[in-house]
């Protein structure tokens, strides 16, 4: 389809229905823009974060359902 026929399809529609396709063709815009890449460069490593590991070796925490339910048993009666 060349851009002269669809300019043409779009000028002989209502007015109202041009304003349809003006606004579809916002939509559109939004929906299909680029998102600008972002660089991760300065972050640091997951790896490196004091919380990981945290809970390795706690016996309390073999059963994490159970540990929940203790926890909120004894903080909500």
């Amino acid at each position: 389809m060349n851009q002269e026929k669809v300019l043409h399809d779009i000028i002989s529609l209502p007015q109202f229905a041009q304003q349809e396709v003006i606004d579809f063709i916002a939509f559109m815009q939004l929906r299909y823009r680029k998102i600008p890449e972002q660089r991760n460069e300065n972050l640091p490593t997951i790896e490196n974060e004091q919380f990981i590991g945290m809970w390795h070796n706690r016996q309390d925490m073999d059963d994490s359902r159970n540990w929940v339910r203790n926890l909120r048993q004894n903080e909500w009666s």
